[in-house]
Formats: structure tokens, C-alpha cells, sequence
């Protein structure tokens, strides 16, 4: 930790969050400022690269100043009048919750910008395909910042249109389909959503989170919590997504090109588990509490479900598309962090946020692979990518072949790696769930999660095999291995996964204090 004065942690903070709007205005402009390239467009991919880069050394420098002995308070905070009529102000902060949430947004979408610049996207001007980047990176960041339900609403629904755009636009075949399909989900969760945080703020009398968190549901009735959770609720379970609300992520994820899929996995994905934990939990706990085991039960239907799903895409012979088995496997994960939080424990609290880190590192590193792989072989199927690796892509990339199995241990959760600790502490707190839930409901819910793992390493040791071992061997030409932007967009993909699985304390020691606090009734 580093000493820096509140005021400039306030800056730091409020240029995390704008930064990236400014940017994305700045790319509109006839040439970005400052910025030089061989042509118009590779100037504008520069300026990309240039502010997400910027963004990313404030959130460090936030994260360097932050109080680590008091992380379950508020910091950086700003609060400002905004629509004085509805008490809707701008207000801003970070505590042990949002800020590893904060840092791994700006460090996808720095790493999507690098990744951009060196393999630009094919479809129109690249100066939208940035500006969309770069509001999607301010929506995002936004939404883990804000500290007012309504203020917290227009974040998390300014990042739709640019995820609609970027998969429209720039995605591959069934694009369109695909982006209408994410926009119609995600934006009827919404409505519904909106209604119930007007319900709060109106019966509440404030739309001020911190102030919602510290009364602890008090001034609301018992109905008025359990309508309040159930509206807010699908919403954030639309964007999680929860089983059977997830049919627009498998589609999503096949059509948008690489950097989508890295965002819409690693980042937009956390905005609903964040907002269970941010607002449900600490502002409507009786609500909470009534629908914790049936959250619970669509949690472990999910995990089951996506796993059955990724194993008949991954066996031998099934039209499998690689893209399309990591999103159904994303399913699954989500529902571990789901599981998490319906205990209603420190402990699978806890793991719900480890597990949302680890999932944005792991299969951010999945998806800028297979990414990779698409442009070497020009398919994601599994069929062809077995058929074109031959001898193994270990023999023709071994590298890359590596990197590939290695994301592959990580995503099912091996001893040591970062997907490992968030799982199995939703799973120990299943197995002592909050006071008055079902503790024998709980225990079916743990044996069932357990038997996901099983599922989950067995699918992904089969695309290992398929893939990466190949079939019998025969003459092949080589594939390009790694290249060195690559190199330098996935090494820090690698190094975090490995460090949070061999010191989780590092993430724990910021989350668990804030957690404590939270469920204890509320947030200073």
C-alpha cells in the first residue's frame, strides 16, 4: 500500500470511470489527438491502446492507494447533487468488493485494445469498433463504482448497446440474431429490474446504496423485499446469466469476434453476481432469505446443465463449436458463484467473488485462444480444429498447445490454480448455509455442485484430448505459434491465475472484511 491523499484517490476513482467515456469521444474525432500511425485507423487503435493503458495504471495506482486494513470501507469516494427532485446524486466509491472487480475490467479490456491494435477486426470503421470499446470499458467500470440505484441502473444498461454493436457489427456468422436475441434478454430483465429498485428507493425513501446497506432492510416491509428481490432479482439473473435464463449466451459468445467474447465473459457477466451481493443482500435481507434456496436450486440446475450440454458438445462426432462449449461452460461456473451467494455465508460469499475473479481471468485467457486458433485454422469446430491440428497442436504449436491445456486445468478448477479456491468455498458454504435455510437442502445442493466439478473436468479433458493431443500422426504443415503481442496479452492472464491460486489470501483479504460487514447489516 502506498500513501495517497484522499482527494487524489477521489481523482483517481472518478478517472477510472469517465476516462474511458472521454476516450471513446476522442475517437470519434476526424484524428484522434496526439496520436500518429501509418493510416487513419491504426492511429484510432493506437488511441485505444493509449487510454485503456492509462485507465488501467489509474486503477493500479487506485489499487496501490487503497487502505488494505480497512478494506470493508467505503474509499475514494465522491458524492455530488445530481436530480435534486429524486434525490439522485452521483455518488462514487470503492471498497474490497468492487475494487478487484475495478482492476480486472481495466485490465480485459486494456489487454482486448492490445489484442485489437496487432490483429485489427474485420467489419466497419475502426474508429465506432474503439469508441464501442471504450464505452463499453466506462459503462462497466461505472457500474462497480456507483453508489446509487439509479445511477447504478444507467451504468449497467449503458454497456448493452455497445455489446450489441460490437457483436452486430463485427461478430461472425448468425450475428445478427445473435445481438438481437442479447438485446431483447438482457433489456426486458431490465424493465423489470428498474421496477424493483424504484420500489426500493420509493418506500426507502433514498436511491443512496451505502445508506440502503446500513439500514438493512428496516424501513421495508417483508412483502415490499420479497417483490423488490424477485423484480431486481431476474434482471441480475438475466445478466448473470442463471439457468433458464441463459439461451442468449451461447449465441452471443459463437457470433462476436474475440474481444467480445473476452468481455462479455470476463466483465459484463460479474455485473449481476455484483449486483446480488451490492444490493440485494444488504438492502433486502428477508427478501433475500425467501428466495435463497430456490436460488440455490436454479444455481445447481445450471451447473448440471451446462456441464451435460459442454460434454455433448466435446464428445467425438457431435457438430461441436469450441466458442459455444467455453460459453456453455460459463453457465456452469456462474452458477458456483450463484451458489455462493444464496448460502447467504461469509464463506460461499467470499467464494462467489473469488470465483467471479478467477472466471473472468481463466476464460478471458479461453477465448483470446480459441480466438487464436480461429484465425490459424479459420474454424472453431472441434471436428475441423481436430482435423487440422493432426499430429496434435501440441506438435504443430506447442506453445499455444500449452497455454490451451493449461486454461483447460484452470477452468476445471485444478488444486493450485486460481478456479480452484471460489468453487470449492461456495461448495464449504453450501454445506453450512445461512441461520434458518434448509441446511439438508443445502447438502443435496453441495453433492450435486460436487458432481458438476466431475462433469466439468471430464468435458475439458476431451477437448484437451481432441485438440490438443489430435488423432494418429501424420504429416501436417506447422501453425504459427504464439505470437509476441499474444504473448503480451495472455502473460498476465497466466501469472494472475497462478498467483491467486497459490496466495488467495491476496483477494480474500480484501473481500472478506467488506463481506463480514455486508451481511452483518451494511457499509460504512
Amino acid at each position: 500500500m502506498i500513501d495517497i491523499n484522499e482527494s487524489v484517490m477521489q481523482f483517481l476513482l472518478a478517472f477510472v470511470v469517465v476516462g474511458p467515456l472521454l476516450g471513446a469521444a476522442a475517437a470519434l474525432l476526424p484524428a484522434p489527438p496526439g496520436l500518429k500511425g501509418k493510416s487513419p485507423e491504426q492511429a484510432v487503435l493506437r488511441h485505444g491502446v493509449t487510454v485503456t493503458g492509462v485507465v488501467l495504471i489509474a486503477a493500479i495506482v487506485l489499487a496501490l492507494g487503497f487502505d488494505h486494513d480497512h478494506p470493508s470501507r467505503m474509499q475514494a469516494t465522491t458524492d455530488i447533487s445530481w436530480i435534486p427532485a429524486l434525490d439522485v446524486r452521483i455518488h462514487l466509491g470503492t471498497d474490497g468488493i468492487s475494487l478487484p472487480l475495478l482492476v480486472l475490467t481495466a485490465l480485459l479490456t486494456f489487454l482486448c485494445a492490445l489484442h485489437s491494435y496487432f490483429k485489427p477486426p474485420s467489419g466497419p470503421s475502426p474508429k465506432a469498433f474503439v469508441a464501442l470499446l471504450l464505452l463499453l470499458e466506462s459503462g462497466t467500470l461505472a457500474t462497480f463504482a456507483v453508489l446509487d440505484l439509479l445511477l447504478f441502473f444507467l451504468a449497467f444498461e449503458t454497456v448493452l448497446i455497445p455489446m450489441y454493436f460490437l457483436i452486430a457489427r463485427w461478430g461472425g456468422e448468425g450475428r445478427t440474431r445473435a445481438a438481437w436475441k442479447f438485446i431483447l434478454f438482457t433489456l426486458l430483465g431490465s424493465v423489470v429490474m428498474l421496477l424493483g429498485l424504484l420500489l426500493i428507493g420509493i418506500k426507502a425513501g433514498t436511491f443512496d446504496m451505502v445508506a440502503l446497506a446500513t439500514d438493512n432492510g428496516r424501513s421495508l416491509t417483508a412483502s415490499v423485499q420479497v417483490i423488490a428481490v424477485l423484480a431486481i432479482g431476474i434482471g441480475l439473473a438475466v445478466k448473470t446469466p442463471m439457468w433458464p435464463l441463459h439461451s442468449w449466451l451461447p449465441d452471443a459468445h459463437t457470433a462476436a469476434p474475440t474481444v467480445g467474447s473476452v468481455l462479455l465473459a470476463g466483465v459484463l457477466l460479474k455485473m449481476g453476481t455484483y449486483g446480488f451481493v451490492r444490493i440485494l443482500l444488504p438492502v433486502a435481507p428477508h427478501g433475500f432469505h425467501t428466495f435463497a434456496p430456490y436460488l440455490a436450486a436454479f444455481a445447481v440446475v445450471g451447473i448440471i446443465y451446462g456441464s451435460l450440454a459442454c460434454l455433448a458438445l466435446a464428445r467425438q462426432g457431435a457438430k461441436g463449436d469450441l466458442k459455444r462449449l467455453i460459453a456453455y461452460s460459463s453457465v456452469g461456473h456462474m452458477g458456483f458463484v450463484l451458489l455462493g451467494i444464496a448460502t447467504m455465508t461469509p464463506t460461499g460469499v467470499n467464494g462467489a467473488l473469488f470465483a467471479n475473479i478467477a472466471h473472468g481471468l481463466i476464460t478471458g485467457l479461453l477465448f483470446f485462444l480459441v480466438g487464436a486458433l480461429k484465425d490459424r485454422t479459420g474454424s472453431t469446430d472441434l471436428d475441423t480444429l481436430a482435423e487440422q491440428t493432426g499430429a496434435a497442436l501440441y506438435g504443430r504449436a506447442p506453445r499455444l498447445g500449452a497455454l490451451l491445456a493449461f486454461a483447460a486445468v484452470a477452468s476445471l478448477g485444478l488444486p493450485g490454480l486460481a478456479g480452484f479456491w471460489g468453487e470449492m468455498l461456495a461448495l464449504f458454504g453450501a454445506f453450512r448455509p445461512g441461520a434458518d435455510l434448509s441446511r439438508s437442502a443445502f447438502l443435496t445442493f453441495m453433492a450435486i455442485g460436487a458432481f458438476g466439478t466431475l462433469l466439468t473436468a471430464a468435458y475439458m479433458l476431451i477437448v484437451v484430448r481432441r485438440v490438443c493431443m489430435g488423432g494418429p500422426e501424420r504429416e501436417v504443415p506447422k501453425l504459427a505459434d504464439v505470437h509476441g503481442y499474444e504473448f503480451a496479452a495472455w502473460t498476465p492472464l497466466v501469472t494472475l491465475t497462478v498467483l491467486a491460486g497459490l496466495w488467495p489470501r491476496a483477494l480474500l483479504g480484501l473481500t472478506d472484511p467488506a463481506v463480514q460487514q455486508l451481511l452483518a447489516g451494511g457499509t460504512r
